[in-house]
């Protein structure tokens, strides 16, 4: 499987402009622990996560060194911008790392671990289209598991279909649902607000030629968990 099989699609973004009340409450409304920062042409230029929220002189929360520590290290530009700053592209990790649609899971979770990073936005032409996070490649190698290990192009077409139907046509929020199609054998993951919400997701794969079986593993929002 590649990225293009397992990605969230339609990822919540900001622009360098944006404000951190308007990234914290977007974590907030939509469950998510990060945000890609994009430009007007959707090229990314960094990331910012809730960990870059959380140190802030509002929130109180900012570490603050001894008297004595100040004394002989002198001021941290990088710490004042950090805890004072209040734009997206002040407070973003600059330049994040990105893959291609086809960059194969084994490779990715590589370079998760190879950087220490949770989730990596997925680029074609430079341009963003989905992010994997560590729950998209657990979901993948899962599905391998019970599968062939490549997802054919007939798969990609009933995961393309099967996310615009959602997304068209549910009221669900499609950015919230990961789909896997290995073989027509349909694995559904992900959020949603209520038992409707789910059933619609349900139906929409059923609904989906080509898909031979469905697991519908899709849960209700647990307030306060994050996703990507």
């Amino acid at each position: 499987m590649r990225a293009a099989d397992v990605m969230t699609p339609n990822v919540i973004t900001v622009s360098p402009e944006a404000d951190v009340q308007e990234i914290a409450r977007l974590l907030l409304d939509n469950n998510i622990s990060a945000l890609p920062v994009v430009d007007d042409d959707q090229k990314v230029l960094g990331i910012v996560s809730e960990g870059d929220l959380m140190r802030r002189v509002e929130n109180g929360t900012q570490r603050r060194k001894s008297w004595w520590l100040q004394l002989f290290e002198g001021s941290n530009p990088s710490e004042y911008v950090k805890t004072h700053a209040r734009k997206a592209r002040e407070i973003m990790t600059p330049d994040p790392v990105t893959v291609g649609e086809d960059q194969s899971l084994r490779e990715i979770a590589k370079l998760l671990e190879k950087r220490h990073i949770k989730r990596v936005p997925v680029v074609r032409d430079g341009r963003l289209v989905g992010i994997v996070s560590r729950a998209n490649l657990l979901r993948g190698f899962s599905a391998e598991a019970e599968a062939e290990p490549m997802a054919s192009a007939d798969d990609r077409q009933i995961r393309d279909a099967i996310l615009k139907e959602i997304d068209d046509n549910t009221g669900v929020w499609v950015d919230r649902i990961n789909i896997i199609v290995a073989d027509g054998a349909v694995q559904a993951w992900g959020l949603v607000e209520n038992q409707d919400e789910r059933m619609a997701v349900q139906v929409a794969i059923e609904n989906t030629p080509g898909v031979k079986s469905v697991e519908n593993n899709v849960g209700l929002v647990p307030r306060g968990v994050g996703g990507y």
